[in-house]
């Protein structure tokens, strides 16, 4: 076992310091360059996009619950956790590289979201895709596709899971003192009661849950920032200096400060990754860089909002040169130097539904890419089953090897995704210029595979739809 662990720790370093680092960075950069900076300069589009999906009225998924989605997904404890570890890792300094890889990524998962729009399939009166799906009909490589449905099932649909699970337990028996055991009976009744009722259901709970658990996050935040807004320009001044700073480049503080923040934005956005295309395939849109633009956007939500929130809660409460090795009771520390000791409560109840949307959202990445693999419903039962199990799992169990199992897939997947992306990139590039010139002619942009010259597999657009 102890090879075993080796082996895997020695592969995550390899993959997270380094090859993924250079593939993510290098893919954002080319994206961002070849679709002439899309993720800046069609902002305002993309908050209009929101609005517009958000007032929808569709019998399948909307754009904005399909943004929830992903967003469950994408915002989890990491945000929480995940930011505070960076800072005491890395310094102040790791927050601005934080927001550099945000930045530069929403271009990587623009064009992933846009490719799972234009691939997507027909699934009732609904849609699935994502990135199995794109590499099975655009690049003619099944095998491929079949690679990559395997490793996301095990990474988000069981092996995440499990750890959003323990984090929920750890946090209501360390606030409250509740039995574990009823704490993992609870939760995994109601994840079977959301994961069975399919995408319809898991859409209609996003779309309750993310908005209000960011918001109540994002609003403690800023009443936090603006009681201390005499000392905002100096978190600003010491974030900057911490990243380009001489003093911290001569005593290699630099380097770490980068890593850590690379590595904490690149983990906690998922730009690239080729989770989010899941659920960005489920929207019902007139134009596939409708979602793609969407989805963008939520890279900007999860890592320049609400990674930034936990960023400066705890520079304001000058906690981050602490040793604390958890980053939730770092969090914790941070709050209730802030606002007082109700904040232990306030963050149990944040990390509930932090984690428990990343589970709703995880869960659902795993059943599109089951139902990619084979379509026989007994298959996805299982698959529910396991989930629920892994839930309760997760509850009770300690999670370090299964947490090391997960970032070594999930690193994998990257690879498998930014290689079909990288080569497929050309069509979300062509329908992005479709949608400006019917922009700029003054036409809420419709889809029409004909626009782009030798799209071929592309079933749910056989028909231009009517506008959305």
């Amino acid at each position: 076992m102890t090879i075993i662990e080796n082996i895997i720790n020695g592969t995550n370093t390899l993959l997270w310091s380094y090859v993924l680092i250079i593939m993510l960075i290098g893919a954002g950069i080319y994206f961002t360059v070849r679709t002439k900076f899309v993720q800046f300069r069609m902002i305002g589009e993309m908050v209009r996009l929101l609005g517009e999906g958000a007032t929808a009225n569709k019998k399948g998924v909307s754009s904005f619950q399909a943004f929830c989605i992903s967003t469950a997904s994408r915002v989890g404890t990491g945000n929480l956790a995940g930011v505070a570890i960076a800072i005491t890792t890395g310094g102040p300094g790791a927050v601005f590289w934080m927001w550099l890889i945000a930045l530069i990524g929403s271009a990587s998962a623009f064009v992933e979201s846009t490719l799972a729009q234009i691939y997507k399939i027909k699934d009732g009166d609904t849609f699935r895709g994502g990135p199995a799906y794109y590499m099975e009909k655009a690049l003619n490589a099944r095998w491929m596709g079949v690679t990559f449905a395997v490793l996301i099932t095990l990474t988000f649909g069981l092996a995440f899971n499990s750890v959003q699970a323990n984090t929920i337990t750890s946090a209501f028996h360390s606030s409250f003192g509740i039995n574990k055991v009823l704490i993992a009976i609870i939760l995994s009744i109601i994840t079977a009661i959301i994961i069975f009722g399919g995408i319809k259901r898991i859409a209609k709970v996003s779309e309750i849950i993310v908005p209000i658990m960011a918001g109540a996050y994002i609003l403690v935040a800023l009443f936090i920032m603006l009681t201390n807004i005499t000392e905002i320009p100096s978190v600003f001044i010491l974030i900057f200096e911490s990243a380009f700073g001489l003093k911290e480049a001569a005593g290699g503080a630099l380097g770490a400060a980068m890593m850590n923040g690379i590595k904490r934005g690149l983990f906690s956005n998922e730009a690239g990754m080729g989770s989010s295309p899941n659920a960005a395939a489920t929207a019902d849109v007139s134009h596939p860089v409708k979602q793609g633009l969407i989805q963008a956007l939520g890279v900007f939500v999860d890592t320049i909002i609400i990674c930034s929130s936990t960023a400066f809660i705890i520079l304001l409460s000058g906690l981050y040169t602490s040793q604390e090795s958890d980053g939730i009771i770092l969090t914790q520390q941070a709050l209730e130097t802030s606002i007082g000791s109700w904040a232990g409560i306030f963050l149990a109840f944040i990390v509930l539904m932090f984690a428990f949307s990343s589970i709703v959202g995880n869960y659902y990445y795993g059943e599109s890419n089951i139902e990619f693999i084979n379509q026989k419903k007994v298959y996805l039962i299982i698959y529910r089953i396991a989930v629920v199990f892994m839930v309760a799992f997760g509850s009770l169990a300690s999670l370090n090897f299964v947490w090391s199992l997960a970032d070594m897939f999930m690193g994998l997947m990257a690879i498998i995704n930014l290689i079909a992306i990288s080569i497929l990139g050309k069509i979300a590039f062509s329908a992005l210029n479709d949608y400006t010139k019917q922009k700029a002619n003054g036409i809420d942009p419709v889809f029409d595979k004909t626009s782009i010259k030798g799209l071929k597999n592309v079933e749910a657009w056989e028909k231009p739809l009517e506008k959305s």
